[in-house]
């Protein structure tokens, strides 16, 4: 293993096999073996009946540079029990796309298949990258599934949110290879058989984070947004990992690295956001640190907008849902603890605590966001978290330390003799 001059992790002498489900998102499978193989991770296809309606076994072969295994009942391989030996010859079993389908199979067991009866016999990690219709995707079902396999240690990556080959808009889009290859090369770096940490304050409770700004598009090339890195969401999200929480990260256009452990969603604007967030419930936890756009256009320009010496174009804007107080009132799938975040300019406390009040949520966490605050982008950031029953500031500190001081209040609450046992 070894750095390159970017920073990138490079896993030499590894090993996966890739498991190609059916759907369009096939054909992305052929960029993500030719990446690997310029890695120096070595690729092991098995290829699905329906995954062979949108690639086909040569292409995936001459790119392997292996065999396509496809048959469950091969009369050559199974002679020596050849799918218990391709379940545990590679470091990592890939699922991508990991189709609905497939999924409620490994959820339930079933192995019917070369690829799901793979999916039983190892003893490896396995990472999936979800992709599927939205309505499926949001799927109560496939909620159900989704979650099993998370119990399971099943790691995921995705899926993102946008326009789709049917014509639908919202989550369900397969990860881009990048996004596969950095999760690929995690689960590699990790060296443990499953990378599900089961131990810690909050293990067994499920965090959804929402980080980073939105975009909002007003023509094919313009959108509004707001000067949000997405750090301290980051940041919060790989403390909650370390603590044993099963971490659901819905990230904004935001140029950082997935933190180790989390599974991640990325998507554009508020709207994509709002089903994101929405889809993951029910949880336990909610902590919505993303700055989410106020405001969209009413409608889209189809076209560039064009200087015009008849004056500035208008912009009719609409109201964006509200994500922390659609999850601060949602009912019998209400997070046990939904904490909310307030970039303020002025008046901090005073403006925080009516927010808190107005979004219904249990704590607010408010910062100093006007340039004397200066906190976007920055490593260093001061926090004040505001609850019912007290104010405490954190002065000065990084976004880490600020990740970690806000965690050990949620811990307090959840379960304060631990907290008094550290």
């Amino acid at each position: 293993m070894r750095q390159t001059s970017k920073g990138k992790i490079v896993t030499k002498h590894k090993s996966i096999t890739l498991l190609i489900g059916g759907g369009i998102a096939a054909y992305k499978c052929l960029e993500l073996i030719r990446r690997l193989s310029d890695l120096g991770i070595q690729t092991t296809p098995v290829l699905t009946k329906a995954g062979t309606e949108f690639v086909t076994p040569l292409s995936v072969a001459t790119l392997a540079g292996a065999q396509v295994h496809s048959d469950l009942f091969d009369l050559k391989n199974e002679t020596e029990i050849g799918h218990i030996q391709l379940s545990r010859q590679s470091d990592l079993l890939v699922v991508a796309p990991a189709t609905a389908d497939l999924m409620a199979k490994a959820a339930n067991g079933l192995a019917n298949d070369l690829a799901s009866t793979l999916l039983l016999a190892t003893d490896k990690p396995v990472l999936m990258a979800p992709a599927m219709n939205v309505r499926m995707w949001e799927h109560a079902a496939t909620r159900r599934n989704f979650k099993t396999l998370k119990d399971d240690g099943i790691l995921f990556v995705g899926p993102g949110s946008g326009p789709m080959a049917c014509g639908e808009t919202g989550p369900g889009r397969m990860a881009e290879v990048e996004e596969i290859i950095g999760a690929i090369q995690e689960a590699l770096l990790s060296k443990i058989s499953s990378p599900k940490l089961t131990t810690g304050p909050l293990a067994g409770k499920s965090v959804l984070i929402t980080a980073g700004p939105t975009h909002e598009p007003i023509d094919p090339v313009r959108y509004i947004a707001n000067r949000s890195s997405g750090k301290q969401g980051f940041a919060i999200a790989q403390a909650a990992v370390d603590l044993g929480a099963d971490v659901t990260l819905i990230a904004g256009p935001c140029a950082l690295e997935t933190p180790r452990g989390v599974t991640r969603i990325d998507v554009e604007s508020a709207l994509d956001m709002f089903e994101a967030a929405t889809a993951q419930l029910p949880c336990d936890i909610a902590i919505c640190t993303a700055a989410v756009a106020d405001w969209r256009t009413q409608s889209l320009a189809s076209q560039k907008m064009k200087k015009s010496d008849t004056g500035l174009p208008v912009l009719e804007l609409t109201e964006n849902p509200d994500i922390l107080k659609t999850l601060s009132a949602h009912g019998p799938q209400r997070p046990s603890l939904v904490i909310g975040f307030a970039a303020e300019t002025e008046n901090i406390i005073e403006h925080a605590r009516a927010k808190r009040e107005t979004k219904q949520c249990d704590w607010i966490v408010a910062n100093d966001v006007s340039a004397k605050g200066d906190v976007f982008g920055n490593d260093q950031t001061t926090i004040h978290i505001i609850s019912d029953e007290d104010l405490i500031t954190f002065e000065n500190i990084s976004k880490k330390e600020a990740s970690n001081a806000l965690l050990r209040r949620v811990v307090d609450m959840i379960n304060p003799a631990q907290v008094a046992a550290q």
